[in-house]
């Protein structure tokens, strides 16, 4: 983790006035997770190991910066694989997951493809599988049109997964049979939210099957605490990451819940709305899991540009989890 001190300006902007003091509370876990972390590493090692193009079936994460960035290296950015054009170059599946319909059909086209998906959005697919097999009915809670539950659902006749946004649709929900009932979820929910959801399901339903493990995934969770435990403190709080990116998003709906009305979502340093930020003294800086260190860095030096800044690093748990490469790049390294 980047440790942040005091950083001098020479920026002229507040004339001779001394810059006023700001506390910076810097969330952690915070950033990249190892899902997101290995997804990237699979477009950059194949760029590396096969040259470029290498082609990336939807955007490899939700945030700009990583796309463009892979982008200018050499990789192309499509959002079906009949945009591209016949190749020997590497074809890559997102992090969120695909339909099944889609290594299926890369496999008819004779692609070399190498899915990127996270293994924690893999774990949800195989129970939804699971289930099905067992002539369970199977909910899906999660957010429509979100490329993970489309690919979710797309592991299964179509029908066969029903998707459950909100504890109202929770409420009136009729099953077929209660007895033969399931749910898995979208791995990047609010805590609180699905919980509220469950909840309702397992009143109604007591012998509904959920998974061993909630599908809700680590790095989701942790960011979601470190912000409820710095929000209280915050007069502001910036969540760095793309208005695409579920997880970020929820992030500023749990800051605001807990205790910060003004937590707001932000791409880069350039979309900072001064006028926001007078007569502040304490701000709050996270990140969602697919947005890169480097714009929380950018983030906290245009403030030192204007504040006398005191960085305070907040920590609430430790990520140590990585997850293995593709076989297929392992072995051509």
């Amino acid at each position: 983790m980047n440790e942040h001190k005091n950083i001098p300006s020479d920026n002229c902007e507040t004339g001779a006035h001394a810059r006023p003091p700001l506390t910076i509370l810097l969330a952690a876990p915070r950033g990249f997770c190892a899902g997101v972390d290995r997804a990237v590493q699979i477009v950059e090692l194949a760029l590396e190991q096969y040259g470029a193009p290498v082609y990336v079936r939807h955007e490899i994460v939700h945030n700009q910066y990583v796309v463009d960035s892979l982008r200018a290296k050499g990789a192309i950015f499509v959002e079906e694989l009949d945009e591209i054009p016949t190749t020997d170059a590497p074809v890559v599946f997102s992090a969120h997951g695909v339909p099944k319909s889609v290594p299926e059909d890369a496999k008819a086209r004779k692609m070399f493809f190498l899915d990127a998906t996270c293994p924690l959005v893999s774990k949800v697919h195989m129970e939804a599988e699971r289930h099905y097999k067992r002539g369970l009915e199977i909910i899906l809670i999660g957010h429509a049109d979100h490329p993970e539950v489309i690919g979710t659902m797309g592991q299964l006749p179509d029908g066969a997964v029903n998707l459950v946004e909100s504890a109202e649709q929770a409420r009136c929900y009729q099953p077929k049979d209660p007895a033969k009932l399931a749910y898995i979820t979208q791995t990047t929910l609010s805590i609180d939210d699905t919980r509220e959801i469950v909840d309702i399901f397992c009143s109604r339903f007591p012998t509904i099957t959920g998974p061993h493990r909630e599908d809700i995934c680590y790095a989701t969770t942790n960011r979601q605490l470190a912000v409820k435990t710095i929000a209280p403190r915050c007069d502001r709080l910036i969540v760095v990451g793309a208005p695409n990116s579920s997880n970020s998003q929820r992030l500023v709906e749990v800051a605001q819940r807990a205790g910060c009305a003004g937590a707001v979502l932000l791409q880069r340093a350039r979309d900072i709305d001064w006028s926001d930020y007078r007569d502040i003294r304490t701000i709050g800086v996270t990140a969602g899991a697919s947005a890169p260190e480097v714009l929380v860095d950018e983030i906290i030096a245009a403030f030192a540009e204007r504040f006398e800044i005191t960085v305070e690093a907040v920590s609430s748990a430790e990520e140590n989890l990585s997850f293995k490469l593709p076989r297929e790049l392992c072995e051509s390294a």
